[in-house]
């Protein structure tokens, strides 16, 4: 039987240590009840994006509403071996959402959306909050369906040279871009034999930043900026990938590479 999942913004540790008792919100309350259908007593899963996850049991109260009653708190993580920030050039609405939501199920720990010169889409301050709420529900939406318990981190969306000076040191910085001479995986090795230089660390605990741009691609100035920010350029094959599809491939290779896909 399938594990029906439900993503609540909610301080669910305080709720199981007093009334282990949740009123659903009303779009949840909405999807069970009328969508999947559901009885009183149905089991769920409930999680809130911080670790781990809660058995528990719904309840009808009518006119709609419905409640759950938590069970216990499983530390169930099914995250990836990799720390990736993937930093996307903005696109346009459904393929940033398409990005958003396969990144997510691909394990990705950081999303960065980040504003270009390319950029088919422009948006102010106040539109790219809103966009940013939005995507964080892509996300949620994704974990519920992948079985992930930790939500990744949406960034606000940022000029590339500041989402640039943000990327946290020591981390391995790679550009796609078809015109490189250097492949991936010629960049990449194997995640689970080189370590990051300077840390001992082991490389599939690395913590790894993509860059992926628009539409179009990333200009000749941004690409200059990002190498003088110690990105290196790769590409990903023969082919020249649309942006929606390009960051998804290559987030799919490194997870391969890393064991998290084998």
């Amino acid at each position: 039987m399938r594990d029906i999942r439900v993503f609540l913004e909610a301080p669910l540790a305080s709720a199981l240590a007093s009334a282990r008792k949740l009123a659903l919100p009303a779009p949840a309350a909405q999807h069970l009840l009328k969508v999947l259908r559901l009885r009183s007593g149905a089991a769920i899963t409930i999680f809130d994006g911080k670790g781990g996850e809660y058995r528990a049991r719904l309840e009808l109260a009518g006119r709609g509403e419905a409640w759950v009653e938590l069970a216990e708190h499983l530390a169930i993580e099914r995250e990836s071996p990799l720390r990736i920030t993937l930093l996307q050039g903005l696109a346009r609405g459904e393929r940033m959402d398409w990005v958003m939501q396969k990144a997510t199920e691909l394990g990705v720990q950081r999303i960065a959306p980040v504003s270009t010169a390319r950029s088919v889409v422009q948006l102010d301050a106040y539109r790219g909050d809103s966009r940013s709420a939005h995507w964080r529900a892509v996300a949620a939406a994704a974990c519920e369906q992948c079985g992930r318990n930790t939500l990744p981190i949406i960034d606000p969306l940022l000029r590339l040279a500041a989402a640039l000076q943000a990327v946290a040191h020591p981390t391995l910085r790679l550009v796609l871009n078809a015109e490189s001479a250097v492949t991936l995986g010629a960049a990449v090795g194997s995640p689970m034999a080189v370590a990051l230089p300077g840390t001992g660390e082991g490389a599939a605990n690395r913590p790894i930043a993509l860059l992926v741009g628009p539409e179009g691609g990333l200009d000749d100035d941004e690409l200059a900026l990002a190498k003088h920010s110690g990105f290196q350029g790769v590409r990903l094959g023969p082919r020249i990938l649309r942006t929606e599809t390009a960051g998804i491939a290559a987030l799919a290779a490194l997870q391969c590479l890393a064991g998290d896909l084998a």
